[in-house]
């Protein structure tokens, strides 16, 4: 019996298209946008274990073109495999999708799913097969992924350390509306892999001068102006890194990179006053990030050199001060992950349900070990294991579920046992009456059958008689069997008598055998349309009465099967959170080690410079009163 959704989800449904390129065809069936409304909430998981069991049911029935998933069967499977790669199972989802590319498939659908392939490969490093993937697109491509497939291409080259072949791609996407700033920013990076220094400045100066609203590509504006920057920097070129750190966005993700790196340019160049400015900004905002922190010491140096020693000593002291509570905070955030409390407070739900849950983990007042690990939180290798963790814990929590509803199936099977079982007795005493009546129609049906399919090739009249002519003829028989003395008169006047009317009725059955003949066939082809409906209704019957036993006969193996199966996978559940919980913690500990360290060092250098910044003031003040 296949399920049914929730009808307020078929309401939602009604309008929906699919995902995948052919999105011209309105949706057909709802088991399909069931899954797809789950995946546009972004609930992977639960898209995937409608949409895999709703295709399963499709290749096992016998007359598909019948179902109402036929019209969508490619757009399923193709979607399958997009699920399972959103879900982060790469390796079913390049199974899948590459059954979607090697058959007979839509041309649009099979380059998507090509290009699905190819970011596959890319990121799981197999940077070989991502351009055989993206070789095999062509004819019909998806407007919505065409610049994704060339800046894709651009990336592997990239990866590849092919400049040269990045480059001539990249520049086709410099006017996509998509891809224009991240193209911009690339291409100032495949400029700088190829050696072409100046062409990469001169690019990386235009990917940062872009007029853009989207927060995406202001973000990689700002990261172009911070690169730029900091290659100047680097190079000595202090003066024309300046321009481009002044242009990163102060309420940007690089913007305190890019203060930091703005003071040191113009300190480079004797420009205290002004290095004085963006290290202010910066030591007044959130003290557990490192450009702060450095910023917290470059600030009182440059007071230092502007001999401003005062200031600088009182700059120095709230820097050692911070320094000092940041180090206990640090103590107090690795004993805390060492007790467990960071995992506690990732799997939070109510931290999860926001987008920006990573940021939120700051506000957590029980959860210090927090505040230091944006920076890791926000790397690749961490987030891909902690998301590992998380998908864990989601798994575990709808295992658990899982678990405690078998008893809800037991208790399902005790009341239909407890409803049908008084029952089927007297259904089963009525049945088989019903069953040997039903027979002997049978064999009567399939006797008169045979009898009209002599009479076509033999034709017997007498057999198609009345019960009446056939009484008569009887009666005469035996009138005639009767008469035994040939030698009477009267009894050979009697035979006579009886010749003539067994030959009157022999005339009319003869000369009314087709006539009877086709109202015998009619009468018995009418008695075979009775006898259908009889059948139809026995094996409704009889499908009723194996249902009703069905349901509540035969669960208690499977069920209790599932339920060992849901159990071990628990506890399999259970032992790889331990384990991925346990690298999770190790890499945050080490993290906030290292953090706690560089704190330390910062604090041993803020002190001595403390004391030299009060004694060049004691100095300084001295000097002044002997001047007065």
């Amino acid at each position: 019996m296949r399920r049914a959704p929730a009808s307020w989800i078929g309401l939602l449904l009604l309008g929906l298209l699919a995902t995948s390129p052919s999105r011209s065809e309105a949706l057909k069936d709802l088991y399909f946008g069931e899954a797809l409304y789950y995946a546009h909430q972004g609930q992977f998981f639960e898209a995937l274990e409608r949409l895999d069991g709703e295709v399963k049911q499709h290749d096992d029935v016998d007359e598909p073109e019948l179902d109402t998933l036929y019209a969508h069967i490619d757009d399923a499977e193709f979607s399958l495999g997009d699920f399972e790669l959103r879900y982060r199972m790469h390796h079913r989802a390049g199974r899948a999708i590459k059954a979607v590319l090697e058959g007979a498939v839509d041309e649009r659908i099979r380059n998507d799913a090509a290009y699905r392939l190819a970011r596959i490969h890319f990121q799981k490093n197999q940077l070989e097969d991502a351009l055989l993937a993206l070789d095999r697109i062509d004819g019909k491509i998806p407007e919505s992924i065409r610049d994704d497939i060339e800046f894709l291409r651009a990336n592997v080259y990239l990866a590849q350390a092919k400049p040269e072949e990045s480059i001539a791609t990249l520049e086709q996407l410099k006017n996509s509306d998509s891809f224009a700033g991240f193209a911009a920013y690339n291409l100032g990076i495949a400029f700088l892999q190829s050696g072409q220094r100046q062409q990469a400045l001169e690019q990386l100066d235009r990917a940062g001068q872009i007029v853009t609203k989207d927060p995406a590509e202001l973000a990689i504006r700002d990261k172009a102006n911070l690169v730029l920057g900091t290659i100047l920097l680097e190079d000595g070129e202090h003066e024309r890194a300046i321009p481009p750190l002044n242009r990163v966005r102060l309420d940007g993700p690089f913007s305190n990179q890019a203060l930091l790196s703005s003071g040191w340019a113009n300190l480079s160049i004797d420009r205290y006053e002004r290095a004085i400015v963006p290290w202010n900004i910066l030591a007044s905002r959130e003290v557990t990030d490192l450009a702060t922190q450095e910023a917290m010491l470059a600030l009182p140096y440059a007071y230092g050199k502007l001999d401003v020693h005062g200031r600088a000593a009182i700059a120095y002291g709230h820097a050692l001060d911070a320094f000092t509570a940041e180090v206990g905070k640090l103590t107090e955030s690795i004993d805390s992950i060492r007790e467990g409390k960071f995992l506690e407070a990732l799997v939070r739900e109510e931290i999860r349900k926001d987008k920006d849950w990573v940021i939120r983990l700051r506000s957590l007042p029980e959860s210090p070990e927090t505040y230091y690990l944006m920076e890791l939180l926000a790397s690749h290798d961490f987030q891909t294991g902690l998301q590992n963790y998380l998908d864990l814990a989601d798994l575990k929590e709808k295992l658990e579920t899982w678990e405690s509803s078998f008893d809800s199936f037991d208790e399902m099977v005790d009341i239909r046992a407890t409803h049908y079982q008084p029952l089927l007795p007297d259904v089963d005493t009525q049945f088989r009456e019903l069953d040997s009546r039903l027979r002997l129609r049978i064999e009567q049906h399939k006797m008169l059958v045979r009898r009209r399919d002599d009479l076509l090739t033999t034709p017997r009249p007498e057999f198609l008689a009345t019960r009446d002519e056939q009484a008569i003829l009887a009666k005469l028989e035996a009138m005639d069997a009767q008469l035994t003395d040939p030698e009477s008169p009267s009894q050979a006047d009697m035979r006579q008598r009886i010749q003539r009317l067994k030959g009157t009725l022999t005339w009319k059955l003869e000369t009314e055998y087709h006539e009877r003949l086709a109202v015998f066939d009619a009468n018995l082809r009418s008695l075979g349309a009775a006898m259908a409906i009889a059948q139809e209704q026995y094996d409704a019957f009889v499908r009723s009465r194996q249902a009703a036993t069905h349901s509540f006969v035969g669960y208690e193996k499977p069920v209790n099967r599932l339920r060992l199966r849901v159990k071990a996978a628990i506890d399999r559940v259970d032992l790889l959170m331990a384990r991925q919980g346990r690298s999770l913690e190790v890499a945050a500990v080490d993290e906030l080690i290292a953090r706690r360290s560089r704190l330390k060092n910062y604090g041993d250098k803020a002190r001595f410079a403390l004391a030299d910044s009060y004694d060049r003031a004691t100095q300084s003040q001295a000097r002044v009163e002997e001047v007065q």
